[in-house]
Formats: C-alpha cells, sequence, structure tokens
C-alpha cells in the first residue's frame, strides 16, 4: 500500500511539472510571434520612413510651355511688354540665355517629350497636321512615363499637337494621368474650333479620351489655368510628387483676347502688336494665378517651375524676335532660340542669368534624374542632365546641337553646292567653262538623288518603324585632325551613343576671343602660301594655330576627319543645321533671314522690309547662296557670315553634319486621310482609325506626292501672277486667323 501510494504521489509531482512545462511553452509563442511581429513593424516602418525621405526629395515638377513667344516678347528683354510675374520669377530664378527650342510646334514638343532629336522620331518635315495619320513613336519612351515609373502623378493641360490619328497616341497612352486641353495645332480661343482647310473644321476640346463639350465662350488660357489650379487644389503634395504640364495654346494665332488686357497697349499704333502683347499678358495672369496656388497649396517649398516657349515668334501676326535674326519656321536664331528661365527654391545658386549651352532635349534627362528616376531604359537619348549647370552654375555638358536635317526640304531651283575648291583656294578663279560644267553635273544628278546625300538616306526609303537608328556601320570620316603631339588618352570607340558627345569646337573669329586654348589643324590637302595668306587678310592674325579649333573631336566616338577629296563632306543643297561650341552652319534653305524691327506692320512688305537687311547682292549671286556660317557667341544677331573666310570650320560642321545622317531613321509624312474629317465625327476632331489597323504600313515613310501635283505647280503664266497669289493666300491666312 505505502508503495502504491508513494507512485501515486510521484505521478502527481511528474503531472504539475510537465503542466509548467506545457504552460511555459504556451507562454513562450505569443512572446516569439511578438518578437517577429515588433521587427517587421520596425522593418515596415523604416521602408516607409525611406519611402517618405525620398518623396520629400522628389519635387513637384511644374513645366509652363508657351507657343510661338518671341525672344523680344517678355518683359526683361523688352519694357513694352508688362509681364511683371514672368520678370520677378526669372529674376529669382536662373534665366537661360543660351537655350534652344525647334523652329515650330511639333519637333519642339516631341523633344521635349521624348529627349531625342526629330531625325530620331521620323519627325524632321513640318508638323502633323490633323488629317495626317501620324504621332509619336509607339515604341519610344515619354518623359511622363518615366516620371509616373518614378511614383509621380502626371498631368497635362493645353495644346498636344503631337497627333492623334488612333488612340494609343492620345496624351493618356503616353504617359499621362489626365488630359484636359485640345489635340491640333490651332484652335480658337473662345469656339475651340479647328480647320485642317477649307471646310474642314472640328471642334477640339477634350478631357482624358472623350469630347468636352459646351466649354464656348470661355477663354481658353483662363480654362485651362482654372483645371491647372483644379488639380493643385485635388492633390495632395504630401501623397505623391506632381509633373504637371501647362502647355498654353497662348500667343499663337489667332490673336484673340479680353478688351480688358488690351487696354494697357493702347498706345501701340500697330494693332497686331497690340492683341498680341495683350495675350502675353494673359500668359503672366496665368504663371501668377497657378504660382499662387502652389504656395497655397502646399507645393512651392519643393516645386521647380519651368518657363519655355516652343519656337520663336512670327511678326507678321504681332510676334517679335528683335534683335535676333529670322522668325517661326527659320532656322536663324530668331526662330530657334526661346525664352525660358527655371524658378525653384532648391536652387542652389538663384538670381543669376546662365548662357550655358541648353537645348530642349536636355528637360528628359534632366527632370528624370531629378525625380530619382532611371534613363537606363532611355536608349538613344540626345538630352543631357543639366540640373548642375542650372542649380550650381556648372559648365554645361551639352556642346553641340543638331537643329534638323531636313531631306524633303527641297532647295531653290537655282542652289549651288558648296564647293571646297571655291572656298578653299586663294589662287586665281576657274574658267566659266568649268563653272558651266560644274552646274550641269549639278544639275543632272538632283533627279538621280532626291537628297543627295550620299548617305544611307540616298537609299529607297524603307517602310517606317519609328525605330530610333544607332548607326549600323562605322560612319566613315571625311577629314582628319592632328594634335600637336601624339595623344597620350585612347580615342573613345566609334560604337559609342551618340547622346553622350561631349564635342567641343572653340572658335576666334572676326577678332572675338576664343574662351579656351588653340590646336593645330593639319589636313591632306595642301594649302599653299596664298591661301593662307588669303585667310589672314579677312581676320587678325592668330597664334601658334592656323585654326582656333581645339579639341573638337577629342571627345567625340567618331574618329578625326580628314580631308581626302574636293568634294564636300555634305550637299549643301539640304536644309540643315548645327551648333557646335561657337559655331553655327545654315545649309540649303533656312528660311527668310529677316532682322524685323519691333513696331512693323505685320501686313504686306514696304519700306521698312529694307530697314535692318544687309545690302542685297545681285540675284544671281544671291540664288546660288546655301552656305552660312556664323560665330554665334561674337555675332549673335548673325550680320556677318563667315562662310567663305573659314572654309575649314565649314567642313568640320559639314563632317558632323553627314554624321548625324547616318543616325536618322527615314522621314514619316504621310498623306492626309479622308476618314478623319469631323463631319464623320459628330463635328469634333478624334481619332479615326482602329487600333488593329497597320496605319502606318501603308506608307513607305515618306509621303511623295504625284506628277500630276507637279505639272500643277508649273501652269503658272507669269511672275506677277506668283506674286499676286502669293499676296492673296497670306491676306487670307490673316483674315482666317482673325487678325
Amino acid at each position: 500500500m505505502q508503495a502504491a501510494a508513494a507512485a501515486a504521489v510521484a505521478l502527481s509531482v511528474l503531472s504539475v511539472f510537465f503542466s509548467l512545462d506545457c504552460l511555459s511553452a504556451q507562454g513562450s509563442e505569443p512572446n516569439q510571434n511578438q518578437n517577429q511581429n515588433q521587427n517587421q513593424n520596425q522593418n515596415d516602418t523604416q521602408n516607409n520612413e525611406t519611402e517618405t525621405k525620398k518623396k520629400k526629395n522628389q519635387p513637384h515638377i511644374i513645366f509652363i510651355l508657351t507657343d510661338d513667344q518671341g525672344f523680344n516678347d517678355i518683359g526683361y528683354h523688352n519694357p513694352t511688354i508688362k509681364t511683371p510675374t514672368l520678370d520677378k520669377l526669372a529674376a529669382e530664378g536662373v534665366t537661360l540665355e543660351n537655350y534652344y527650342v525647334q523652329p515650330i510646334c511639333t519637333p519642339s514638343r516631341s523633344q521635349l517629350l521624348t529627349g531625342r532629336y526629330q531625325i530620331h522620331t521620323g519627325l524632321q518635315h513640318s508638323i502633323i497636321r490633323p488629317s495626317q495619320p501620324s504621332c509619336l513613336p509607339p515604341h519610344m519612351d515619354t518623359l511622363p512615363e518615366r516620371l509616373r515609373e518614378a511614383g509621380y502623378a502626371t498631368h497635362m493641360v493645353g495644346k498636344w499637337h503631337l497627333g492623334f490619328y488612333r488612340k494609343a497616341c492620345l496624351p493618356t497612352r503616353k504617359g499621362f494621368d489626365s488630359f484636359f486641353g485640345s489635340l491640333t495645332g490651332s484652335v480658337d480661343y473662345y469656339s475651340y474650333g479647328s480647320c485642317d482647310g477649307p471646310g474642314l473644321c472640328g471642334y477640339d476640346l477634350h478631357d482624358d479620351e472623350a469630347v468636352a463639350w459646351g466649354q464656348e465662350g470661355k477663354y481658353s488660357t483662363t480654362l485651362f489655368t482654372q483645371r491647372a489650379r483644379k488639380i493643385l487644389e485635388t492633390h495632395d503634395p504630401t501623397d505623391r510628387p506632381l509633373f504637371l504640364l501647362l502647355s498654353l495654346q497662348a500667343v499663337h494665332t489667332p490673336l484673340q483676347t479680353p478688351k480688358s488686357y488690351i487696354y494697357p497697349y493702347r498706345d501701340m499704333a500697330n494693332v497686331a502688336r497690340r492683341k498680341f502683347a495683350a495675350m502675353v499678358s494673359t500668359v503672366d495672369e496665368a504663371v501668377r494665378n497657378v504660382t499662387y496656388a502652389l504656395r497655397k497649396y502646399g507645393f512651392y517649398r519643393n516645386s521647380v517651375i519651368i518657363f519655355s516657349t516652343d519656337n520663336g515668334a512670327q511678326p507678321f501676326t504681332g510676334g517679335s524676335n528683335w534683335p535676333l535674326r529670322g522668325r517661326k519656321g527659320t532656322y536663324w536664331e530668331g526662330g530657334v532660340r526661346g525664352v525660358a528661365f527655371v524658378h525653384s527654391p532648391l536652387l542652389r545658386r538663384r538670381r543669376r542669368v546662365s548662357k550655358a549651352l541648353l537645348h530642349i532635349t536636355d528637360w528628359f534627362p534632366t527632370l528624370v534624374g531629378l525625380a530619382g528616376g532611371n534613363t537606363s531604359e532611355s536608349h538613344g537619348l540626345d538630352g543631357f542632365d543639366v540640373w548642375p549647370t542650372i542649380s550650381e552654375g556648372k559648365e554645361s555638358p551639352r556642346q553641340e546641337i543638331l537643329h534638323n536635317i531636313d531631306p524633303l526640304h527641297k532647295p531653290p531651283a537655282q542652289t549651288k553646292n558648296w564647293d571646297v575648291n571655291t572656298h578653299a583656294a586663294a589662287g586665281p578663279k576657274k574658267p566659266k567653262k568649268k563653272k558651266k560644267i560644274q552646274k550641269k553635273k549639278i544639275q543632272k544628278q538632283k533627279p538621280k538623288q532626291k537628297s543627295a546625300f550620299r548617305l544611307k538616306t540616298t537609299k529607297k526609303p524603307r517602310p517606317f518603324s519609328h525605330h530610333a537608328a544607332e548607326p549600323k556601320t562605322k560612319p566613315k570620316p571625311k577629314f582628319k585632325i592632328l594634335p600637336k603631339s601624339k595623344p597620350k588618352s585612347k580615342v573613345r570607340p566609334q560604337n559609342q551613343k551618340l547622346s553622350h558627345h561631349n564635342p567641343r569646337l572653340e572658335s576666334q573669329s572676326s577678332g572675338a576671343p576664343s574662351q579656351s586654348g588653340t590646336s593645330r589643324l593639319k589636313t591632306k590637302s595642301r594649302r599653299n602660301t596664298s591661301q593662307n595668306q588669303n585667310l589672314s587678310r579677312s581676320r587678325p592674325p592668330q597664334s601658334k594655330s592656323k585654326t582656333l579649333l581645339q579639341s573638337h573631336l577629342r571627345d567625340q566616338n567618331t574618329s578625326r576627319p580628314a580631308v581626302q577629296s574636293s568634294e564636300p563632306p555634305w550637299d549643301a543643297s539640304v536644309q540643315a543645321a548645327i551648333r557646335v561650341g561657337d559655331w553655327k552652319l545654315l545649309t540649303g534653305d533656312p528660311g527668310h533671314g529677316d532682322w524685323v524691327p519691333p513696331q512693323v506692320l505685320p501686313t504686306l512688305p514696304g519700306r521698312w522690309w529694307n530697314l535692318e537687311r544687309a545690302v542685297l547682292p545681285s540675284f544671281k549671286s544671291s540664288a546660288l547662296k546655301n552656305t552660312w556660317l556664323f560665330n554665334i557667341t561674337a555675332d549673335p544677331c548673325e550680320r556677318q557670315d563667315l562662310a567663305d573666310q573659314r572654309p575649314d570650320v565649314v567642313q568640320l560642321l559639314m563632317a558632323r553634319l553627314a554624321y548625324y545622317n547616318q543616325t536618322a531613321v527615314p522621314v514619316y509624312f504621310p498623306p492626309d486621310d479622308p476618314r478623319a474629317d469631323p463631319g464623320r465625327h459628330n463635328g469634333a476632331w478624334v481619332p479615326w482609325v482602329e487600333e488593329e489597323e497597320d496605319e502606318e504600313g501603308k506608307y513607305d515613310g515618306v509621303y511623295k506626292k504625284g506628277r500630276n501635283s507637279k505639272k500643277k505647280r508649273k501652269k503658272a503664266r507669269c511672275p506677277m501672277c506668283k506674286l499676286k497669289s502669293f499676296f492673296l493666300k497670306l491676306n487670307t491666312g490673316m483674315m482666317s486667323n482673325r487678325i
């Protein structure tokens, strides 16, 4: 019995111990889970803090783009234009005084959103008209897409003008979360009607992908500003960073503005200029309202405000590029040098003027980098990240700008190719017979070659695929620059990307000092003493160098070119323009190069036409002119052509044009599509091609007009008939624009 009792006691003790172990084990499990939950919460908190810190470092980006605002159409360039808000923002920020855009709407907007030159998007020629089945390349990424990947909310308000023939071309399909504005290029400010020829008109105001009916009577600049303020009001600045592209239609024609804005300019005798100035004032008020909303809703302290025009002004409709040469649609400085500034509390060096060379393609990598995004997958970018240049005043990584190469722009009938022998040799003139033979050869070449490039684009245009092309083969250089001593550093391989060139072409012409040192140019062509004497007569003597082109190709990926024959490296009859360092080269027909003074009548050319024009040479010699060279730093108004004095520089820049041309894709300029007629779509401009249709495959890249159209052109009976027709069209256009 005692043994049984002892066993029972032992069992009870063991059970107590086991129960305690179980309780301790059950108690330890919640503690472990609690520790794990605490660690996970700590990690989540750290991640949230990292994301919050990243969002705080991501600035809100407000990009304000105006249309057709010229160099002389802003208050800090011209006090007669009343823009107090723009003047103040520019004075407190960084004014960009060496900033370039494209001469017309579509190319500038395409380069802003893609960061690529238009030769790489197929938009080299003209604009995208409402009836054309064309738009941005479908495979090419855009700025809002990259910003949205970085966590941004992206919105666009205003003018699109980048094609809409199918829904895939719409802004909401190109990276914008919302869109409110017009799809075509020129819209009535009150009725929102847009025309693409007589009888082909329709309503053009859209909210996302639907037509925004019922907005007639509201001034577009005011309407777009109200939508921008609504976006700022409804967006939480602490939640997500914001990218807002406010693409104002102003100050593009038609010249329409509320009467209250015209009153301050009542003393202007020029009616068109008066209306134009009033429209600039509406832009200034719009910017004031947007900046007020940025402060009110908590965006301003962490924001970057960028103001830019898309191209130069048209003097015939009230604009002014004075004192720059040329106008909208031309490659003179008046057409491509734009007004721009950056205003931001985040700028490290504010209240200054920047003369660094910048281009509209630079905004893509600059803004993506500022937003903490990734551009590694954006292949073929032609822009540079210039934020250190803007914010800190560092040297610009850009030393070169390709304004454009347009193989479809036909040269004048009597244009003569730039000849190396004629310009480079200083000996006696060639006999007249040789010149006549040379002309005949050129005339025979024109029918055979559409652009006479002797490069890849001379081949039959392949079906347009909208792929940004990189050189398939290594470009063959035409001439070579040798330094004084053997270079110790290795030359970069030719397969590097074109967008990361850092070419530098320093110059010192017409007595203007260059900004850096010089190097010796040695070419294979023999240069006799008389040639050097002839060059020395046209400019001051130069020390230790026959030319002042230093290390232009040292940082390029191409081999150093060398002159091998009397043939120029580029067909000068092709419309093209390039800027390298201080130098700018124009070939072909760059457009009417007049210096139009302010306050001239924008009607038929009168006595003022010759006020600022150089003494015109004979008609014969002026008709043969197709090559211009300017030192833009020393001569920003392009009044002194140095092409004959500096053939060495001309050849260098022609070689650069030839190189760029090898990277160009075929021009995509299709014919009008009758299905685009707004009459078929309830009176509105909307996409008309189904997504399943392969519209681009119908055309072999370039739109070629038939022979019938050529025959019609030749039916002009007399020169006076052409002149009357020109003025009739000009008058009709002005009346249609309601000037």
